[in-house]
């Protein structure tokens, strides 16, 4: 089982039904989507830069969602959206950025 949405339906089905959360880094959609493991789609418009830029911001996120995924709730579609100012923050203030928009979504297991 992967752990990124990759089909159109999905992520039009996020889209449509989820809940924003807007940072300075990053927009976040997320929607119930069954009893699934949870899975994360990371999206790059044109509009955020080169080839090279896109490439690297999806990297970057692609790397964070690995390290948190075993931490996330299960059953739920999330759609990153990735703002040109991501790529000016250091690794380490990214994820911790990161971490608390998944607390505050409360997409994270409580820790017991």
């Amino acid at each position: 089982m992967t752990i990124f949405l990759r089909s159109t339906r999905d992520i039009q089905t996020v889209k449509c039904h989820g809940r924003r959360l807007s940072t300075n880094l990053f927009n976040l959609l997320t929607c119930a989507m069954g009893d699934a493991p949870t899975r994360v789609g990371i999206i790059v418009g044109k509009r955020f830069g080169n080839a090279v830029r896109r490439n690297r911001v999806k990297r970057v996120f692609r790397d964070m969602v690995r390290q948190s995924h075993p931490d996330m709730v299960a059953g739920r579609g999330v759609l990153v959206f990735p703002k040109r100012d991501a790529l000016l923050q250091s690794r380490d203030e990214l994820t911790q950025f990161w971490k608390s928009s998944l607390e505050r979504m409360r997409l994270l297991r409580q820790s017991t």
